[in-house]
This record gives C-alpha cells, structure tokens and sequence, in this order.
C-alpha cells in the first residue's frame, strides 16, 4: 500500500471516532457553541477536535482525541492560534491573562491556561471536559482576541506545579480555536 493509500485510509478510520468523541464529550446542557478546533499532529495527520459550549455563564471545553500515544498528556490553552508545524512553538506560551504562575497544585498559580492531563487508551484515544475558570462574558474576549487561542496536547503528563510549563516536554498537537 502506498503511503498516500495509507494516509487516506487512516484518515477515513479517525473520522468517524473523533466525530463520536466529540458529540459524546460535549455537556448535555450545553446551549452554546461558541468555539471549536481541529487539532492535527507534527506530520498533519488528525488528532481530535475540541468544542467550547457554553451554558449559562459557565463556559466548557471537551477534547476528544484519537491517534495519539498511549498515555498521560498534558493539555493546555496556549496564547496565540497559531499551529506551525513541526513543534507548534508558533502557539506561544500558555494562556495566562492575570499573570499568575503555572499548576493547579502551585501556591502562586493557576493560569488559564492550566487544565487537567488527559489519558489516551491503548487505542489512541482520550476525552477530557474541563469547565473553564471565568464566565462567558470575560472569557469569549481572551480566547478570541485579535491572535487567538491554541489547545495544545503535550508528550509527557503536566507535574502541575513547574512553573512556567509544568515540565510537559514536546507539542505534539495542537489546534487553532476558531469562534463559532
């Protein structure tokens, strides 16, 4: 089989199991998308999508991924919608608004930016659903601000104390949110 047979050929296996993921992770009382992105590996290939919803005030993002390496990951929002591959390093640096240090279990942080690792399965698949801290009205204007947002999904897992990374070694997808 050619490598273009085989690329076309996974493609058509992922698309099918990130759509699922994706309608299968997303809030039953969701009322609102109000953003999405598709996220893609180093080489192009596809890696899930992302769905910001809101409810209310209270905004959501679930991630379902597909393709990736078995195990822990850490997960962030990076400051710039930018996704130039190989490294992804075009994102920038992790979301952080209020200028706070990084890791949920750090004393002087957490940013914005800050979410849980998520775990991919032996199948190469994961989901995660994260409320978001803010509310719709403060957040919509920094996820989309004039260079935008980035989800980015990391090699190792986020030790969630390691300022300013949180020790999570190498971008390995990322996608572009995009307002809905």
């Amino acid at each position: 089989m050619t490598a273009s047979a085989c690329t076309t050929a996974l493609i058509t296996a992922l698309v099918p199991l990130l759509a699922l993921g994706a309608c299968a992770s997303v809030p039953a009382n969701a009322t609102a998308r109000i953003g999405s992105a598709i996220l893609q590996t180093a080489s192009g290939m596809p890696a899930g999508t992302a769905q910001i919803v809101a409810s209310g005030d209270t905004v959501t993002l679930s991630v379902a991924l597909a393709g990736m390496p078995e195990g822990v990951h850490a997960m962030h929002l990076h400051t710039t919608g930018s996704c130039v591959a190989p490294d992804f390093k075009s994102a920038g640096g992790h979301l952080n608004p209020e200028g706070k240090q990084h890791g949920t279990m750090n004393p002087m942080g957490s940013h914005l930016g800050d979410m849980p690792n998520v775990t991919i399965a032996a199948n190469g698949v994961g989901t995660a659903t994260i409320t978001l801290k803010g509310t719709r009205t403060t957040l919509e204007p920094i996820l989309f601000d004039a260079d935008g947002t980035a989800i980015v999904i990391h090699a190792s897992p986020d030790d969630s104390m390691t300022d300013p990374t949180g020790n999570a070694g190498a971008r390995i997808a990322c996608g572009e949110l995009k307002p809905t």
